[in-house]
């Protein structure tokens, strides 16, 4: 009976122990993310929706690499410039939330574990801590991925994302309602929706003007299908090690601060409720970042 009343109490003090550490681990993940976030957002200010990216743009850096006292003169070698900008890139990371559509027409956050039934309307609201570009692909019930962000129909079919500036996936300024929603309907099912976040544009990807004009010849155009190579290269990197933080506000309804910076796209300030997930590389080498939400249809 001893052996037994000890071996009970390591059990217990084990399982204290890990939740203290991934306690701690997750508001060391949270902590990061939300620290390059602005201090405070003017939310009377100039939209940041509709913008394209600046045509003079060579090259995507982090949110924490304006500057650096310790940089080399300008005459240094390249490579050891190279080699200490990587260094001193911030790793990619990805908060979402997914919010559901109540009756009275509230947005609450919901955890991504739900099951949907018929009539459920859901948005993801992304916020990406890098300037970089975006990419959202649907898999319907295991068939063949398709990329439904960017869109040919918004913001001329551009895919460069800023720092902090959140992106609502579908928009809510889309002029009809049905439109504004994923809706589930029909048979039960799954989505699986991968979202990548990149420093630099994914190649063979078409964005921008190619896309307009690749969708503007027929439906049978778009939503564009990524060939193998692209999809094999998106897959390996979802065997990245990433950190994960999760927020238990699942349950609490969209605040107005919130809701007039994600219509406005304007950068979300501390004040700001953080997102109910928080997803970023292990390591600051990493190229893109893949998130993989499996939403389930019942």
């Amino acid at each position: 009976m001893k052996f037994r009343a000890l071996l009970l109490l390591f059990v217990i003090v084990s399982l204290s122990v890990g939740v203290l550490v991934a306690t701690a681990q997750d508001e060391d993940v949270r902590g990061a993310f939300l620290e390059s976030r602005p201090k405070t957002t003017n939310l009377n200010g100039p939209s940041r929706r509709h913008r394209r990216r600046p045509a003079n743009t060579n090259s995507v850096t982090s949110a924490n690499t304006s500057s650096n006292s310790n940089a080399k003169p300008a005459n240094a070698n390249t490579t050891t410039n190279k080699n200490s900008s990587r260094k001193s890139q911030t790793a990619i990371g990805l908060g979402y939330t997914i919010f559901m559509r109540e009756p009275t027409g509230r947005s609450i956050r919901i955890e991504p574990t739900h099951e949907f039934r018929n009539g459920d309307r859901i948005r993801l609201a992304l916020e990406p801590n890098i300037d970089g570009y975006l990419y959202i692909f649907d898999s319907e019930d295991g068939a063949a991925p398709k990329m439904i962000y960017p869109d040919s129909r918004l913001d001329g079919g551009d895919n460069w994302i800023e720092a902090h500036v959140p992106i609502e996936v579908p928009s809510s300024e889309e002029s009809e309602e049905r439109l504004r929603w994923f809706e589930f309907y029909g048979q039960p099912g799954g989505d699986r929706i991968s979202i990548v976040v990149t420093r630099e544009p994914l190649q063979s990807v078409p964005t921008s003007d190619e896309l307009v004009a690749l969708c503007g010849m027929g439906k049978d155009k778009c939503p564009w299908q990524p060939p193998t190579d692209v999809w094999q290269q998106i897959e390996k990197a979802t065997k990245a090690e990433v950190k994960v933080a999760t927020t238990k506000n699942f349950g609490e309804a969209q605040t107005e601060r919130e809701r007039i910076a994600m219509t406005r796209g304007l950068g979300l300030d501390k004040s700001i409720p953080p997102p109910s997930v928080i997803r970023v590389n292990a390591s600051s080498n990493e190229p893109m970042l893949v998130t993989v939400l499996d939403l389930m249809h019942k």
